[in-house]
């Protein structure tokens, strides 16, 4: 990679530490689709709203329909040289903390030690009456067991969407049996923030915390079209502090930002801290 495309990425990580916010575009390379192309349009069906798993039974059926399906996916995905170089910047002293809008778990796979997952974690499964957390992995096997003709369903590909759910016919969810808590006979969500719903304030202030505390954001793979990540980058330009981007495509925060790198985000990462630990001098 052209050394001199990653220079305001490097001279941004020879600052003290700064903090790092993530999307789903550093995830495209551990095999996990995207939510948005280039141009910030959606590429997928819009995900799933709040307000309608919630309230409709129909709509939770499709959900863990295609969970069912595409979990096998998510659970797979192992983190790419991206997710390993943050890990690494951590190491170096130079990355203090990793806020990422992604649900995959990859940032804890790779080694991250400080990690605000703002939308939660596909990994985990709640109970809406009784607020039990399950795990994923356990759900997968009772919605088998209440759905024995999956396990039998024929194989073929299936295109799989980000928050590791996959597209089905509506005729393969028709009747889908959907598993109550185990507890307390309550619906059960994915421990995920659906759009509609807002991350806790605790988990947005302890985000805030750390990027005050830094000395400059760096977001990689994320268009920021969703206010829950553009609200950090924002932050950051009224703090005066430095505001780079590694993204293909326009983000949201383009006006505000100090540079952009239109590069592959794993490529670029892993080249930036390979010259940190190298000590290669600024050009």
């Amino acid at each position: 990679m052209d050394h001199d495309a990653l220079q305001p990425l490097i001279a941004l990580l020879r600052r003290d530490p700064i903090v790092v916010l993530t999307g789903a575009g550093l995830s495209a390379a551990s095999g996990l689709p995207t939510y948005r192309g280039p141009d910030g349009q959606w590429l997928h069906h819009k995900p799933i709203l709040h307000e309608d798993f919630v309230r409709s039974a129909t709509v939770r059926r499709r959900y863990w329909a295609r969970s069912l399906v595409g979990w096998p996916t998510m659970s797979r995905a192992e983190p790419n040289a991206g997710h390993r170089a943050l890990a690494a910047l951590e190491r170096l002293g130079a990355v203090s903390a990793v806020i990422t809008q992604n649900v995959d778990g990859l940032h804890h796979k790779a080694g991250s030690g400080t990690v605000i997952e703002l939308h939660g974690s596909i990994a985990r499964v709640l109970c809406l009456s009784c607020r039990a957390l399950h795990q994923r992995t356990d759900v997968q096997a009772w919605l088998l067991a209440s759905n024995p003709h999956f396990a039998d369903r024929p194989t073929r590909p299936v295109a799989s969407a980000p928050d590791g759910d996959a597209r089905l016919d509506d005729a393969e969810h028709e009747g889908f049996q959907v598993p109550d808590c185990p507890a307390c006979g309550g619906v059960l969500k994915p421990d995920v923030i659906f759009y509609g719903d807002g991350v806790p304030r605790e988990r947005v202030a302890a985000a805030m915390r750390a990027l005050e505390q830094s000395d400059g954001l760096l977001v990689v793979g994320s268009s920021l079209m969703v206010y829950s990540g553009y609200r950090f980058a924002d932050r950051a330009h009224r703090l005066g502090k430095p505001l780079v981007a590694i993204n293909r495509g326009l983000t949201r925060a383009d006006a505000l930002l100090s540079a952009k790198l239109d590069l592959d985000c794993a490529a670029a990462l892993d080249a930036a801290a390979c010259a940190l630990e190298a000590g290669v001098p600024p050009a």
